[in-house]
C-alpha cells in the first residue's frame, strides 16, 4: 500500500484524468453470437452469458483479454455483473465485450467496474438494461500505467488469497461433515434379525436390548396446520416450517414445543429437521411427540440416517410429496434410553463442531471480502484532476 500511495503522490499529486469508457476502451460486440442450447456443439470453449459460463462449446467468438459487462439479465443491479475472460471464449448477446486500450489495463478496469454503481446508466428498471449508448458514457479513472499495474497486482493477490482461504475452509467443512456422518452411521447402525417390534436376541451385548419398531407405533405423528404469508408477523418469535428447512417466516405463537423432530412432506419432501425453539409446523410438515422411551433428538439422528430412503419414497410430481404411510411404517431402532442419550451426547458434539464451521465459513469469507472491498475502494478512489 505504501508503495502505491507514494506512486500516486509522486506521479499524480493533483489527481487523475477521468475518461468515458468509449474513449479508453475497444468494444467488440460485433462478434457476439447467441446459440440455443439445443444447437450448441459440445467443446472446450467457455460460452458466456450475462452472469457466468453457461456451457462449453466448439469454436469461439473472441480471443484475447476482455471484460464481459452484462447488457441485460445481471443477477444483481447493485453488484452489476462484470466478468473477466482471457484466451478463446464464446460470448452471447447478453454481454458487452470490452477491452482497455493502451492507456488502460483491462484488469484495472475490471477491479474498478466491479465496484462501480451502474444504476444511473441502466434503463427499463426493474428489468435493467445497459445499452451501448450508456455504456460508452461510464467514467473511468486513468492513472499512469505504473500505478495501474501495482494496484492490479495488489488486488489480484488479495483475490487469490481469498479464493485459497475459501477453498481450504470448504475442504475442512466437507471433511468434518464426512467425519460426523461416519460416526453417526456407526453409532446408529444396529444388526436386525427380526423385522418388526419386540426384543431382538443378538449375540452382541450392545444390541441385545434393541427393539425395532414402526415409527407410527412408537411416536405420535401429527400434521401441522396451514398458515399463509399474510398471517406471518414481523418480529415473531416462532419460525414457521412449511415445505423447506428454511422458515417460511415467523409467527406470534407456536404449535410445537422446542426440541421436537419434524419431517417435510411436500416441496423439500424427506428433509428431516429439529428445532431447539418453539415453532409452528404448517400443513406440509409432520412432527413427532416422543414417549419417555424415545429421545426426540435420537429420533432426529436416526431419521437423518434414513434420509436417502425417505427421498427414494418421495412421489415425483409437480410438487414432490412424501406420504404419511411411509413415515408410519418406517422401522427404527429403539435401544434403551441410556444408550440413546449416550449416542446423542457424542453426536451433538460432532454436530456442534460441524455446525460451528458451517456458520463460521460464510462469516470468515464475508470478512475477507469486506477487507478486499475496503482496500479496493481505498486504492480505486481518485481525485479528478481539475
Amino acid at each position: 500500500m505504501n508503495k502505491i500511495e507514494k506512486l500516486i503522490e509522486k506521479l499524480c499529486p493533483d489527481g487523475v484524468e477521468f475518461k468515458k469508457l468509449g474513449d479508453c476502451c475497444d468494444i467488440a460486440n460485433n462478434k457476439r453470437r447467441p446459440v440455443k442450447s439445443s444447437e450448441r456443439i459440445k467443446g472446450a470453449t467457455p460460452y458466456y452469458g450475462a452472469n457466468n459460463i453457461q456451457d462449453y462449446v466448439d469454436g469461439f467468438t473472441h480471443d484475447g483479454e476482455f471484460l464481459l459487462i452484462a447488457e441485460d439479465g445481471s443477477a444483481s443491479i447493485e453488484k452489476y455483473s462484470v466478468q473477466y475472460a482471457t484466451g478463446k471464449f464464446w460470448a452471447n448477446n447478453h454481454v458487452h465485450v470490452v477491452a482497455g486500450k493502451n492507456e488502460l489495463l483491462t484488469k484495472f478496469a475490471l477491479h474498478y467496474l466491479r465496484a462501480f454503481n451502474f444504476i444511473p446508466y441502466l434503463t427499463g428498471l426493474p428489468r435493467a438494461k445497459l445499452n451501448k449508448e450508456n455504456l460508452i458514457k461510464v467514467p473511468l479513472p486513468i492513472p499512469p500505467i505504473e500505478i495501474q499495474r501495482e494496484i492490479v497486482k495488489y488486488l489480484d493477490n488479495f483475490t487469490e488469497l481469498e479464493a485459497e482461504l475459501e477453498a481450504e475452509l470448504e475442504a475442512e467443512l466437507e471433511a468434518r461433515k464426512k467425519q460426523y456422518e461416519h460416526y453417526r452411521n456407526q453409532l446408529l447402525t444396529f444388526p436386525i434379525s427380526v423385522m418388526g417390534g419386540g426384543n431382538i436376541a443378538e449375540a452382541h451385548p450392545s444390541t441385545a436390548q434393541v427393539r425395532w419398531m414402526k415409527l407410527g407405533e412408537v411416536a405420535k405423528m401429527t400434521r401441522g396446520v396451514r398458515v399463509v404469508k399474510s398471517q406471518l408477523v414481523e418480529g415473531g418469535d416462532c419460525p414457521v416450517f412449511q415445505n423447506s428447512m428454511k422458515p417460511l417466516g415467523y409467527f406470534g405463537k407456536s404449535n410445537c414445543n422446542a426440541n421436537t423432530t419434524f419431517v417435510i412432506t411436500a416441496g423439500a419432501a424427506g428433509e428431516v429437521g429439529y428445532s431447539n425453539v418453539d415453532f409452528w409446523a404448517a400443513d406440509d410438515c409432520f412432527y413427532f411427540d416422543c414417549p419417555e422411551e424415545l429421545s426426540s433428538r435420537f429420533l432426529y439422528y436416526v431419521l437423518q440416517c434414513r434420509q436417502e430412503f425417505l427421498f427414494s419414497r418421495v412421489r415425483r410430481a409437480s410438487v414432490p410429496r412424501l406420504s404419511r404411510t411411509v413415515l408410519e411404517q418406517l422401522l427404527i431402532p429403539v435401544p434403551p434410553i441410556e444408550e440413546q442419550q449416550r449416542a446423542v451426547s457424542l453426536l451433538d458434539k460432532f454436530y456442534a463442531l460441524t455446525n460451528d464451521l458451517t456458520q463460521g465459513l460464510p462469516a470468515e469469507i464475508k470478512a475477507r471480502r469486506a477487507q478486499y472491498e475496503y482496500y479496493r475502494d481505498k486504492l480505486l478512489t481518485f481525485k479528478e484532476v481539475a
